[in-house]
């Protein structure tokens, strides 16, 4: 997987850096199917009881989060339901970019997080991005627009830089990758919880 740290400390963009890697949309398949795989073989060995226990963190701060619910922490199921869907809207606005349409509405939608009760539930949500995901990548055109951007606010253009297709979609990418920690921790804390029952 590719390192992300550069491009989230602001040391290079994400755009400058799918420029300089060359970056086309089977490396960008290429790298989402390996997220995919990482995050289905954090299942082996969950129980549905481990899907929804509620994790320990005192880190837990969502100010868009419903009254209430700011400082819980997230399940496993939470967690997928999150990042699967920020990982599908990159995977839209790049397929817009590509071709050639200069987004600024955020094609965004997460599956309620209340409803990822099952390992089953789970696998399969993980399933259904991949195949979404790579369904945006196939609207590509087979020679695609690199010089259209998103439409975004100075302040996110000034921390981010300009995104074009293959930029979008590897920014959603990083936001799921810079997840793993937090989706290996709630595992293992869900697995703890489960030896002491």
């Amino acid at each position: 997987m590719i390192d992300f740290a550069p491009m989230q400390n602001g040391e290079i963009t994400y755009l400058d850096y799918a420029e300089r890697e060359k970056i086309d949309v089977a490396a960008l398949r290429e790298f989402s199917d390996k997220s995919i795989d990482f995050l289905l073989s954090l299942l082996d060995g969950l129980t549905d009881a481990d899907i929804v226990n509620t994790p320990e963190d005192p880190e837990a701060d969502d100010p868009y989060a419903v009254d209430g619910e700011e400082r819980i922490g997230w399940t496993f199921g939470h967690l997928i339901a999150h990042v699967t869907a920020s990982t599908e809207e990159a995977a839209a606005f790049s397929s817009l970019l590509a071709r050639g349409v200069a987004a600024s509405e955020r094609p965004r939608y997460e599956t309620p997080w209340r409803d990822m009760t099952t390992v089953a539930k789970v696998r399969q949500r993980l399933e259904e991005s991949q195949r979404m995901r790579n369904a945006y990548l196939d609207s590509w055109p087979d020679s695609p627009f690199l010089d259209v951007h998103r439409v975004v606010s100075e302040r996110f253009a000034a921390r981010f830089g300009n995104m074009n297709a293959p930029a979008a979609f590897l920014f959603g990418l990083s936001h799921e990758v810079g997840h793993y920690d937090q989706i290996e921790e709630v595992r293992q804390q869900a697995l703890a919880a489960r030896s002491m029952a």
